[in-house]
């Protein structure tokens, strides 16, 4: 398994040591915790819930998008790609919310898959805590190939937080961390697109 840093890129398969069919794409994050005290109790302490949306948008080679998997749309419209469902509080352990994504039967005409996380009820990054993506081999034994912790916070609503990139028959997953602005990832398009090309 591989941590990378921001703007690092790995080949899966070199990684994993295998040809990948399945994977899964993890991502987590957690309510930045309030002080206690005074104001703390006063207005409320403890940690917020906080409502990010995983998303992954299929582009072709000049980074057109394709479709969008998002919980508007669990599933994309050629059935490889399947959202397991929307976690609306960032609470618990591990994955919050999970995309599965057949490789196999992905279009030939995919060649990037951009994962994002953006806030639809307009919280912002400074609010948000210990925000991951990882991926995993769900094809072996649920095997987490590698996994990117984005450090920074701001006053941004989006994240185009890594990217998947078909290279021959590998696919290549880059750490991005790029802030974005919109409550949707419909909004976040243009800067994902000139991010990937």
């Amino acid at each position: 398994m591989v941590s990378l840093s921001k703007n690092q890129t790995v080949s899966l398969s070199k990684t994993s040591g295998n040809a990948l069919t399945r994977v899964a794409v993890g991502l987590g994050w957690d309510p930045v915790k309030k002080k206690p005290g005074f104001f703390g109790g006063l207005f409320g302490g403890g940690s917020d819930e906080i409502d990010l949306d995983a998303s992954v948008v299929m582009l072709d080679g000049n980074a057109n998008p394709i479709d969008c998997v998002w919980f508007r749309q669990l599933n994309s419209k050629c059935g490889s790609l399947h959202h397991r469902g929307d976690n609306l509080t960032g609470e618990g352990d591990g994955d919050d919310e999970v995309i599965d994504i057949n490789l196999t039967s992905l279009s030939t005409n995919v060649k990037y898959l951009a994962i994002t996380v953006n806030s639809f009820r307009g919280q912002t990054f400074n609010e948000v805590d210990n925000a991951f993506c990882r991926v995993i081999d769900t094809a072996n034994r649920d095997k987490e190939i590698c996994n990117y912790q984005l450090k920074e916070q701001g006053p941004h609503t989006g994240v185009l937080i890594a990217s998947l990139k078909r290279n021959g028959s590998d696919w290549e997953f880059t750490a991005h961390g790029l802030p974005c602005n919109g409550s949707t990832v419909e909004a976040m398009i243009p800067t994902i697109r000139q991010a990937l090309v």
